[in-house]
């Protein structure tokens, strides 16, 4: 199938030619036709399968036909949870709009006001926002909502995780009668199915199925710490492989992510970190930084993490697991992709387990265990996690989503670079 069949306007084919994109992905062909078609919708979808450009396209096509009479102004509103992911669909709105008379702007917090006041008296057809920044414009009389045609509720799974229950339902609410809505997520959660029976009128639906969680081209690998320091031993001669051209290093906190940046500077590595207490100014100079070559190794909060767009990531490094199954699926989506392979590599300790053992249920098999010669766990958790993993990775039971047995043969390795066998 191509961009052709699913009837979008002649400017908006061209840009997509120009962008090197000519087939729509699943999440996209099902989707497209059905937003288009003016119904409500739920989609549900792995991270990197295309979520963005398949609200993003049909809002385009759908704001090109202006009726005659009306004012230029706010028609489609994109919600989203964090500062990188508005700044990233933002970004793909204007490349997927370069030849049309549209104006798009993101509006979140930790920005000036200023700026953001001076985007809004253009009059922008789109704006994409995180919640709490769109209300306090809201508020202050700077948007109007009468004319929104279309409200999305990007990753909207997420937001509801992170605190944002009231303030989406307060501009949910605010939508005027007959507003299209459009409900994105990787996994839906009772709290995002509550809203949506809220709100949504009788949705189409979309769910790309899962099949194999993770994605073919990322390897993934599991190393095992006895303590903090070990793993911060692991995490070094990880970093100093010469194959980690671009990393991206997941810490669970703040402190700790400005602790583990410090340490990795210490032993000579281009490093920054990212998280929510650094300014959106320093937010963005990091990531152009990186996305410069002049930093090889990021290393991030989740929810700083969440919508990071840096292309060739050659490795994800999650020193802390995340508490989620579905953050690691987001987490490792950040390598592998436009069709390059990655390497997602997990440190685990004791302490660890129980998220582990989450996550290899929900992406269905083990991950293989390396070792790195003279870093091997000396405590009784590595033989005795060994020993109990040995033999068993899980492989999805149709009939009762628990796993099934196969063989695993673990591997030492020298470095990241490494291939690891697993079958």
């Amino acid at each position: 199938m191509s961009f052709e069949t699913l009837q979008l306007a002649a400017p908006i084919l061209k840009a997509l030619a120009r962008c090197g994109h000519h087939e729509p992905t699943p999440v996209q062909a099902q989707a497209i036709p059905k937003i288009m078609a003016g119904r409500d919708l739920i989609a549900s979808a792995n991270t990197g399968t295309g979520k963005t450009a398949a609200f993003v396209l049909p809002a385009l096509q759908k704001m090109m036909a202006r009726q005659p009479g009306r004012k230029k102004g706010l028609r489609t509103l994109v919600l989203t949870p964090t500062r990188e992911l508005a700044t990233q669909i933002t970004r793909t709105a204007r490349d997927y709009g370069k030849y049309l008379k549209l104006h798009s702007v993101a509006i979140y917090g930790g920005m000036p006001f200023g700026d953001q006041i001076r985007a809004l008296a253009q009059s922008p057809d789109m704006i994409i926002a995180t919640p709490g920044r769109l209300i306090d414009h809201i508020w202050r009389g700077r948007i109007d909502l009468s004319g929104v045609e279309m409200l999305v509720l990007d990753e909207a799974d997420r937001m509801l995780d992170m605190g944002f229950v009231d303030d989406v339902e307060f501009i949910s609410d605010a939508m005027p009668e007959g507003c299209q809505t459009l409900l994105f997520a990787a996994t839906m959660g009772e709290a995002a199915s509550k809203l949506a029976r809220k709100f949504m009128r009788d949705p189409e639906r979309v769910e790309i199925a899962r099949g194999k969680i993770t994605h073919d081209k990322i390897e993934e690998r599991l190393h095992i710490a006895d303590s903090l320091q070990h793993k911060v031993k692991i995490l070094n001669h990880l970093c100093a492989d010469s194959t980690v051209t671009r990393a991206i290093v997941f810490s669970a906190t703040k402190r700790d992510t400005d602790s583990l940046a410090k340490e990795l500077k210490a032993q000579g590595h281009a490093v920054a970190a990212l998280h929510g207490d650094m300014t959106q100014g320093a937010r963005n100079r990091t990531m152009d930084d990186m996305r410069r070559g002049k930093i090889r190794i990021l290393v991030a909060t989740d929810v700083a993490g969440r919508g990071i767009d840096i292309t060739a990531v050659s490795h994800v490094i999650n020193f802390d697991l995340p508490r989620s199954p579905e953050d690691y699926v987001n987490r490792i989506g950040r390598t592998g992709r436009a069709e390059q392979s990655g390497i997602a590599i997990s440190l685990a300790s004791r302490g660890d387990l129980q998220y582990l053992d989450r996550i290899e249920r929900y992406i269905g098999h083990n991950l293989a265990v390396h070792e790195i010669p003279g870093l091997e766990p000396t405590s009784g958790f590595g033989p005795s996690m060994k020993s109990k993993r040995s033999g068993k990775p899980r492989a999805k039971d149709n009939r009762s989503g628990r796993g099934r047995s196969k063989n695993v043969r673990f591997k030492k390795s020298t470095g990241s670079g490494t291939t690891a066998s697993a079958r």
